[in-house]
This record gives structure tokens, C-alpha cells and sequence, in this order.
């Protein structure tokens, strides 16, 4: 097993918590959770262990740290909710540095809400931009 693997994987195990903000696919990939009033910012820094095979940031990395940024959003406002749809523009491929998602709303309401995020490199380049629907749960089974 290489370094990075074992890294990854301790990271991951952590202290078992499945809760927003810490859970296992978000301590695998590294990923850091922070709030600012209006919007969800998750960082991470770009690794090997995250490449595709052209030696680049894998999409589905950056798609998850973006689905991450405006479910988190969602839940610290509104509570919980669930993905329904989601469309991801790649603008350009990063291969080293920090990645930064920010997640916010472009309309709330009571059982449909409507977000986007922005992932960036460190030199402030938008590499990728997210926007999805979300919704509640059902509470009533």
C-alpha cells in the first residue's frame, strides 16, 4: 500500500462519524467544510490519488466536492435534502494546487430549492460550475 493510500485511508476511518460536514467520502478525499452567512465552501487539495488517467483532477472529484458544497448549504438552512438533478460544466483541468467550491442558492423555496457552486484553482481560474435542484425528503414515508 502506498503512503498516499494509507493517508487517504486513516484520514477516512477518522472518528467513524457519518454527520454533515464530517463523513467518510469527505474525509477520503480530503475535503474541508466551512460557512460564511450565504454560502458552503468546500477546499481540498489536489493529489495524485485523484487523478484520471490523463494525470489530471478525475470530474467526478470535483463533481462530488460541488454536490457537497450546495447539499451542505441546504442542510445548515433548511435541513436535510436530496439531489434531484444536477448538470456540471468542466471549464479546465487542474493538476496541482487547491481546489475551492462554493456553494449557494439561486432560489429557496419551501419544497424545491435551486443551487449552484463554483469550483476554483488557487489562481482564482473557475474551473467547473454546478447548479442542481434539491428536495426534502419525504417525511411522510
Amino acid at each position: 500500500m502506498t503512503q498516499l493510500a494509507r493517508l487517504m485511508g486513516e484520514r477516512a476511518v477518522g472518528d467513524g462519524q457519518q454527520v454533515f460536514g464530517s463523513f467518510f467520502l469527505s474525509r477520503l478525499l480530503g475535503f474541508e467544510v466551512s460557512y460564511t452567512d450565504e454560502m458552503c465552501i468546500v477546499a481540498f487539495d489536489v493529489m495524485p490519488g485523484l487523478f484520471n488517467p490523463q494525470g489530471t483532477l478525475h470530474g467526478g472529484i470535483l463533481a462530488t466536492a460541488m454536490d457537497i458544497s450546495m447539499g451542505h448549504l441546504l442542510n445548515r438552512n433548511d435541513g436535510p435534502g436530496a439531489t434531484l438533478e444536477m448538470k456540471v460544466q468542466y471549464l479546465s483541468a487542474v493538476s496541482s494546487g487547491r481546489v475551492r467550491c462554493e456553494g449557494g442558492f439561486l432560489r429557496r423555496g419551501r419544497s424545491i430549492s435551486f443551487l449552484q457552486s463554483r469550483a476554483s484553482a488557487d489562481d482564482g481560474r473557475l474551473i467547473a460550475y454546478a447548479t442542481a435542484t434539491w428536495k426534502p425528503p419525504r417525511s411522510d414515508g
